[in-house]
């Protein structure tokens, strides 16, 4: 099991880029395959973006492929989600993932663990 609690969300102009960063407890982080999520008002979750226990392998969502970039520092029991060239339709609560083991977490029932959440708007 892993605790995640996310930061870094906030109000942003479309154009702008926003950095999340999801923090972990535990010493068996680099053990997860970790992803991003988010839901919109009144849409299901929506994976975002998953990147493997080593930081070799990324995966990315259609929707963000090109302007989203997931990276982890096991060091730091850290993973982050860089966004630019925001658009309002990115607007929604990003959660941060977990998947123990090698597989991406890219639907949620591949996920273990969950954050709490942090809101992202794009503003037009």
């Amino acid at each position: 099991q892993v605790q995640l609690v996310e930061s870094g969300g906030g109000l942003v102009q479309a154009g702008g880029s926003l950095r999340l960063s999801c923090a972990a407890s535990g010493r068996t982080f680099s053990s997860y395959a970790m992803g991003w999520f988010r839901q919109a008002p009144g849409k299901k979750r929506e994976f975002v973006a998953a990147i493997s226990w080593s930081g070799g392998v990324t995966y990315y969502g259609d929707s963000v492929k090109g302007r989203f970039t997931i990276s982890r520092d096991n060091a730091k029991n850290t993973v982050d989600l860089q966004m630019n060239s925001l658009k309002p339709e990115d607007t929604a609560v990003y959660y941060c993932a977990a998947k123990y083991g090698r597989r991406l977490p890219t639907t949620e029932s591949d996920v273990d663990n969950w954050g709490q959440g942090t809101q992202v708007t794009v503003s037009s």
